[in-house]
């Protein structure tokens, strides 16, 4: 008899579609939940106390994805689960679920202020709103198409990035086609518009002071752009070998700005830090033999993890640029994506074989942060 296989940690579920965006909720979207009447009444009888502090609010997660055009009779969807810190488990089955119709949602950017998020489809991008469902019976988070129409991202074809800058003031995106937009947040007034700003657009990101953006294309060097005067005031070499694939911006303990850059080589993957004064390349560490397909930066900027297309999760040390922690086979599939708690607590990841992760980031050595 073959042997019996172990069943899936309660941090690990499949949600029934190919998964290629992953964010945490803004804990500011969550109300407090009602408390049942005869829980209430038990807590102020021991209490002596008219009223009683609500429960802990939940974690929400949403995911987008979906299985495109056609008739595979795989749903694009956006999704919300539940993560709960105490048990360390995800909710066995997608709290909400808003069926998107044949457009593949295929990136995303949450709204870090709680505002809602915005998804990338085929030919335009589309704004979608936080909605609390509220019953007698249920309470929970949900979402829905916004009427809010982004006309300047109708019609647009495919964008591959999207994301704000930290405090939602403005909102970057980069197309299939090479073109990068960036946007005030809500007014959409244009603050810089490049065409042919790479041959395609694969990746950006704001700096923490919100004045730079930098751009990676699907060849050549990465791009600096000062937003006030929607100019290039770098170009990032790259080594022959290199393809740049990811951009993070982050913050070291004195408090000064970095630049992370994931690249791919022919003997693996690595991580190219940079000055964001003189833009000069200032280190570079291989992590992993694989390729990689997921990149992602703590809020706290002491931890980067990056996720490879053999479906492996690797937590790295920002100051010593040592791997943390390696979780192999976090999924079956390629890692599509991964993001770190605002708390940098925990990170979850997403495969194209629709399974979800939360791995919970363990209390740090001293000597090793």
């Amino acid at each position: 008899m073959g042997k019996a296989k172990n069943p899936d940690p309660p941090n690990y579920k499949k949600y029934g579609v190919p998964l290629y965006g992953a964010a945490w909720a803004p804990s500011t979207i969550i109300k407090d939940a009602p408390q049942p009447l005869d829980q209430k009444q038990e807590a102020d009888e021991v209490s002596g106390e008219g009223s009683t502090p609500s429960p802990a609010a939940p974690t929400y997660l949403v995911f987008c994805g979906g299985g495109g055009e056609g008739r595979s009779g795989i749903p694009n969807a956006l999704l919300l689960a539940e993560f709960d810190f105490a048990s360390n488990s995800l909710s066995d089955m997608p709290v909400f679920k808003l069926g998107i119709g044949a457009d593949l949602p295929y990136r995303m950017a949450v709204h870090p202020g709680g505002e809602g998020l915005i998804c990338s489809l085929p030919k335009s991008c589309k704004w979608f709103q936080w909605d609390e469902i509220k019953t007698e019976e249920v309470h929970k988070q949900g979402l829905k198409l916004s009427e809010k129409v982004l006309t300047h991202l109708e019609g647009v074809g495919q964008q591959l990035a999207l994301t704000f800058n930290n405090d939602g003031s403005m909102l970057a995106v980069g197309g299939e086609d090479g073109n990068l937009r960036v946007f005030k947040w809500p007014s959409m007034e244009h603050v810089l518009s490049e065409a042919q700003a790479h041959t395609t657009v694969k990746d950006l990101d704001f700096s923490p002071d919100g004045k730079f953006l930098v751009s990676l294309g699907s060849g050549g060097p990465g791009r600096v752009w000062v937003l006030t005067s929607s100019t290039v005031v770098a170009s990032l070499p790259k080594e022959n070998d290199e393809v740049f694939a990811f951009c993070r911006f982050s913050q070291t303990n004195d408090k000064n700005q970095v630049l992370y850059i994931a690249a791919v080589r022919d003997r693996g993957a690595c991580i190219v830090t940079w000055n964001t004064t003189t833009w000069k390349k200032v280190g570079s560490k291989q992590i992993v033999r694989d390729s990689i397909s997921a990149f992602s930066v703590s809020a706290d900027g002491k931890l980067l993890s990056v996720g490879t297309i053999q479906g492996d999760i690797v937590i790295v040390n920002s100051a010593s640029m040592q791997v943390q922690a390696v979780v192999r086979k976090a999924h079956l599939g390629i890692v599509t994506t991964m993001r770190f708690s605002q708390d940098s607590r925990a990170l979850v990841s997403a495969s194209m074989d629709s399974s979800a992760r939360v791995t919970v980031i363990k209390e740090m050595k001293k000597n090793g942060m």
